[in-house]
């Protein structure tokens, strides 16, 4: 299995990873945004996407997406073909993309929303929290994206609000705090631990 991040030599692949997207959003019965093979193909040549290929057939496929000028990104269109499933393919996937989003966008917030248990499991394996819509990007061109969902409607009638998505959020700024407050922590206990020693000594003399 080679999982890789896509480039102009794997625009060949683009209208099968539309057409897996499509089956996949029917079987389900929930709604997943189609996206033309124009737009695939895009993402590839931009190095913003990831794909996964087993002796050179589509196995897997997700891509970058930058909302409000770079501030959110989301990655979008996490599938794996039929034919591999259930070999943990998704979560490799789901890893190289987050890690590539991290390095393209340090400083953006890295967002999804989704219908799927299984999705939101590695989200939340990956840092992302859940939160309200209200937290996400206000691109409106982002939720224009929804417009090919079968709950658009639901979407409509919340006023962007809520949806059948759960909505979740990687914030690297909170992330960094935890590190410093975490950090601060190993400190106190550092020096604690110091002066419990000092103190044991000085009763033994």
């Amino acid at each position: 299995m080679k999982i890789v991040i896509a480039d102009k030599s794997h625009v060949i692949y683009a209208k099968e990873i539309c057409d897996t997207i499509s089956a996949a959003a029917k079987i389900r019965g929930t709604g997943i945004a189609k996206r033309k093979p124009e737009y695939i193909v895009e993402k590839m040549k931009n190095g913003n996407a990831v794909i996964a290929l087993k002796d050179e057939k589509l196995a897997g496929f997700c891509y970058i997406e930058a909302w409000g000028h770079g501030k959110f990104v989301a990655n979008s269109g996490l599938i794996v073909h039929p034919d591999h499933r259930g070999q943990g393919i998704a979560k490799q996937i789901k890893k190289l993309i987050f890690d590539h989003s991290r390095t393209k966008y340090p400083n953006a917030k890295v967002f999804s929303i989704t219908t799927g248990l299984a999705v939101m499991k590695l989200n939340n394996e990956l840092g992302y929290k859940p939160v309200t819509f209200s937290e996400l990007t206000n691109d409106q061109s982002f939720w224009n994206g929804c417009k090919t969902c079968k709950n658009y409607d639901v979407l409509q009638r919340t006023k962007q609000q809520m949806c059948l998505c759960t909505g979740m959020l990687f914030d690297p700024n909170n992330k960094e705090k935890k590190e410093i407050k975490r950090t601060k922590e190993e400190v106190f206990k550092r020096l604690k631990s110091i002066k419990q020693t000092i103190f044991l000594k000085r009763d033994k003399k």
